[in-house]
């Protein structure tokens, strides 16, 4: 068979190939970046689901509008309210099959071959693979750790006029940095001033552990006249309800959100009614507060229990912020001592040990820098990450 020449420009995901390595019996897994299942609120899904079979099963089971279940678009347009998004209704949304296909729907409407999109480097790698398949060129702007470096990023576009450009500002996959307030600022007057599209991708920013992040750039966006038509905003449950209900949703000008209608048409048709009703139930039900104060409790133990783990195990061999919210750490192999300054011979080492983690190189679409590594503490309790990092630890220092 011969197919498209545009599969030739992505690859199998690094982390995919991972995970067939972690079905080894007593493996501690810091790679995925899964949320936890035993977190998840099953009894509130459950009467959330059964209260739709019993008052609107016809909707719930049948075809529905690509656009979204009438029902939910209305209680994510209060969600994203209750965040700080004044200025929108049910009509400036449309859900989407996880926030993944609104990434989709962002390459097929927008991205050409002849074009350019800058991302964060690193940034998260399905974006990468996503927006390549459309056959643009995906460049890497660096990072510190409060997010995209804005002075580069001008740089960038002056340079190479992208057509848009892809963030994670709050918590990002792989980094853990948060975008500071002025730089969110900034990126906004950057989309207006080179009138360059920003797509604002926030599945973690209700994981915050101490206070709450900053806002995002979409409810900054009255701040900076004119930005609301340069900025696309895409929200998940997946991190914060269920990623098997596979909800997310898009927020766009209207011109985009209709293009987007169109090409999901061809693609799904719409997400699935029943599992649109059922999350549209349960926002509705007002658990959602106290699922997300528990969650942030737990990931919030983890993290402290993991850096502590790495400082400890660690010391000078590794470089790496405290993240305040997400799933991740994001650290850098130093070398020190003549220590190992690779991440992927790293992970192999540690597999041998019986832990795994992501090498960062893979996050990166250009330049990517071989010593770093992402970690996950999501999935692991306290006493099963100390363990893991003292595997870590004797992985990286009996080499």
């Amino acid at each position: 068979m011969q197919f498209s020449h545009r599969l030739d420009r992505v690859e199998t995901s690094a982390i995919r190939e991972l995970f067939k390595l972690l079905g080894q019996p007593g493996i501690i897994s810091f790679a995925g970046g899964f949320p936890d299942s035993a977190m998840f609120d099953v009894q509130g899904i459950k009467e959330a689901s059964e209260k739709v079979l019993n008052d609107s099963p016809a909707s719930a089971l049948q075809y529905g509008a690509t656009e979204g279940y009438p029902a939910l678009r209305e209680e994510l347009a209060l969600f994203m309210k209750s965040k700080g998004v004044q200025d929108i209704d049910a009509s400036g949304l449309i859900v989407t099959t996880g926030s993944q296909q609104a990434l989709d729907l962002v390459g097929k409407t927008m991205l050409d071959e002849a074009d350019t999109a800058l991302v964060e480097a690193p940034t998260f790698l399905a974006t990468i693979q996503c927006f390549r398949l459309y056959g643009p060129k995906v460049l890497g702007v660096p990072i510190d750790e409060h997010g995209v470096r804005v002075d580069l990023l001008e740089e960038m576009i002056q340079t190479h006029r992208p057509k848009l450009i892809y963030l994670v500002p709050t918590f990002g996959n792989p980094s853990g940095a948060m975008l500071s307030l002025e730089r969110r600022l900034k990126v906004l007057e950057l989309a207006v001033k080179y009138e360059t599209l920003v797509v604002e991708d926030d599945p973690y920013g209700d994981l915050y552990f101490d206070s709450e992040p900053a806002p995002s750039m979409l409810s900054l966006a009255h701040r900076v006249p004119g930005s609301r038509e340069w900025l696309v905003y895409c929200g998940s449950l997946s991190k914060v309800l269920s990623p098997g209900l596979r909800v997310g949703w898009m927020v766009a000008p209207q011109a985009m959100l209709q293009r987007a209608t169109m090409c999901k048409q061809f693609s799904d048709a719409h997400t699935s009614t029943f599992a649109q009703a059922t999350a549209a139930q349960y926002l509705k039900s007002g658990r959602m507060p106290n699922t997300l104060a528990h969650v942030r409790g737990v990931y919030a133990e983890r993290a402290l229990a993991m850096g502590q783990s790495l400082r400890e195990h660690f010391a000078e061999s590794l470089e790496f912020n405290q993240p305040q919210g997400g799933l991740f750490f994001w650290a850098k192999l130093t070398g020190a001592k003549g220590g190992l300054a690779d991440g992927s011979a790293f992970a192999k080492k540690a597999i041998e040990q019986g832990v795994a983690f992501v090498p960062g190189a893979p996050f990166f679409a250009d330049h990517p820098d071989h010593s770093t590594l992402r970690l996950s503490f999501a999935t692991s309790g306290s006493d099963l990450i100390r363990q893991g990092i003292e595997r870590l630890a004797k992985a990286y220092f009996e080499n």
